[in-house]
């Protein structure tokens, strides 16, 4: 279980360090203003639906469909030809109306902004089919449980960033966001290619084949299975994607607040997603397809030992990354971002903003790991309507926070939403599991061990702020 945990991780601590370079950079020559809020809207998209592709919640409707189907090559080939087409399409049409898709992702721009922003999107948008057919190519690769390109792929995103800031340093601030744009694409098709060697490696083109060959005489066959897939997917989709849609409703809300606004989300929402997508996010890849396959077999014993190991891992790592992060917030921007033309100001946002998202930290991570139990149990519906309450909150929240905390309330919204989010996924899962797996001699090694971090923290600060 931990070796696969750590080969996530591992790649994952590889790829964000990656990204905090690329973040580094990035606040250095753009800072945080106009053509920094520009790029991220206009990333903002494609990087939404890498995150909901990437992070699980494809590959947790997907995986249990493809292992049960009879005709897998088939299965998975109609499955990728059907998506890839769709999104294609959506791709071509904010190609062609690039405008009304930019006023449509941040209402609050004024016409001037939109159009600026237009080109840049259209740009970005050309990283959705990249990234899916990345993300379809990794599904079949944790079948065969290879999680290692997967995850230190993303890396080449980053790098491809983080050479077109480094091409176009000295050049107006318009064209640094055409180049990033450019090298978010070429960073797509990295990704694509190097999943394509893995697939080769472990001897899974075979199966790609096989289902080109056999897709005409088949097609007729998987129509059961095609039609229990797609009244699965959605619900598992938008179940496990919570975290990401009110991400991209902060970025739509704070297009209507100041300049820079937008940015400060970004920035600390990267610090945010650290920890989050090295514990919590590897944990949840890793373990799936153990605790689908014994569920499956009726063996809640052995999944219920595997969930209670998992939740004291994540428990320990998040609590002192939300105790250290809150803390430590404004020292953690000043060493990462502030430099250049991000400014003592950008730095006391950013950290503010940083603060109110670390709140929700530990709730994300520990339903994520939750929701694998009704994910394996082919309990879409129910994470679906957990889905729905939590992104109901949150709206509900922004709008409430918006006008006393700004950036921050929004920020504030989502931690909120993802209590919420936990506490009715604890409900479907079964609060007297919950308590059975809490009633630990760990539980009080826990409580007690967070005490003493929290103030060894404050010790740190102080010590920072005397001698530093």
């Amino acid at each position: 279980m931990f070796k696969a945990i750590f080969t996530n991780s591992f790649g994952i601590l590889f790829s964000r360090i990656l990204g905090f370079i690329r973040d580094l950079l990035m606040a250095s020559y753009l800072g945080a203003n106009i053509y920094s809020d520009l790029f991220f809207i206009a990333f903002k998209l494609p990087n939404l639906f890498r995150r909901i592709f990437a992070e699980g919640a494809f590959t947790q409707a997907f995986l249990p469909a493809f292992t049960r189907s009879r005709h897998r090559a088939v299965f998975s080939l109609y499955i990728f030809t059907l998506f890839l087409t769709i999104i294609m399409f959506i791709t071509m049409l904010v190609n062609f109306f690039p405008e009304a898709s930019a006023k449509g992702m941040a209402i609050g721009f004024d016409e001037k902004t939109v159009t600026l922003a237009a080109p840049f999107i259209a740009i970005n948008f050309f990283y959705l089919p990249l990234i899916f057919a990345v993300t379809f190519l990794s599904t079949l690769l944790q079948y065969k449980n290879h999680f290692a390109t997967t995850a230190f792929a993303t890396g080449l995103l980053n790098i491809a960033m983080i050479t077109a800031l480094l091409l176009s340093q000295e050049m107006q601030k318009s064209d640094i966001v055409y180049y990033l744009s450019y090298g978010v694409v070429i960073g797509g098709v990295a990704q694509f290619l190097a999943h394509l060697i893995a697939l080769y490696r472990v001897n899974l083109f075979t199966l790609l084949i096989g289902g080109a060959k056999y897709y005409k005489k088949k097609s007729s066959v998987i129509k059961g299975e095609i039609k229990q897939f797609k009244r699965q997917f959605f619900p598992a989709v938008w179940g496990n994607s919570t975290a990401q849609f009110s991400a991209f409703l902060d970025t739509w809300l704070a297009s209507f607040l100041a300049t820079g606004s937008i940015s400060y989300l970004y920035y600390a929402n990267r610090v945010f997603q650290l920890p989050l997508a090295l514990f919590a996010i590897a944990t949840s890849i890793a373990l799936f397809p153990k605790i689908a396959r014994h569920l499956k077999h009726d063996n809640e014993a052995k999944a219920s030992e595997i969930l209670q190991k998992a939740f004291w891992f994540l428990a320990f790592l998040l609590s002192f990354s939300a105790i250290g992060g809150v803390i430590l917030s404004q020292e953690i921007t000043w060493l990462l971002f502030e430099r250049g033309a991000f400014t003592c100001k950008d730095t006391l946002d950013t950290s503010f903003v940083l603060q109110m998202y670390l709140i929700g930290l530990l709730p994300f991570g520990l339903q994520k790991l939750f929701s694998l139990w009704l994910y394996a149990q082919n309990r879409q519906g129910e994470a679906a309507k957990i889905a729905t309450y939590s992104l109901v909150t949150n709206i509900m929240l922004s709008l409430a926070l918006i006008a006393p905390l700004q950036a921050a309330g929004l920020a504030l919204a989502t931690s909120l939403s993802g209590f919420i989010g936990f506490i009715m996924t604890l409900k479907f899962f079964g609060f007297k599991k919950f308590l059975a797996i809490i009633s630990h001699k760990f539980s009080l090694i826990w409580f007690s061990s967070s005490l003493i971090f929290i103030i060894f923290m404050l010790f740190v600060k102080e010590f920072l702020h005397v001698y530093i």
